[in-house]
């Protein structure tokens, strides 16, 4: 019983450190033309990693077909 309350316990820790971490983040916009640039950069580049590493492109093609290996190439 002991060990059930103390999973439990754990498990209710990190929900409620997570819910903190998550709640003192700021939800500010940037404001520079600077980070404006960053976040479109990190945007697209995060959109280029969810094609080229979707389960799909990993699982079911050659290493020569996926995005990433043209990109590293100079193909694309």
């Amino acid at each position: 019983m002991t060990a059930l309350l103390t999973l439990f316990g754990v498990i209710f820790g990190i929900g409620a450190l997570s819910y903190v971490v998550v709640r003192r983040r700021g939800r500010s916009r940037t404001e520079t033309a600077e980070g404006l640039l960053q976040e479109q950069q990190a945007r697209l580049q995060a959109h280029q990693d969810r094609v080229s590493y979707n389960s799909w492109a990993v699982h079911n093609y050659l290493p020569t077909a996926s995005d990433s290996y043209g990109r590293r190439n100079g193909q694309h």
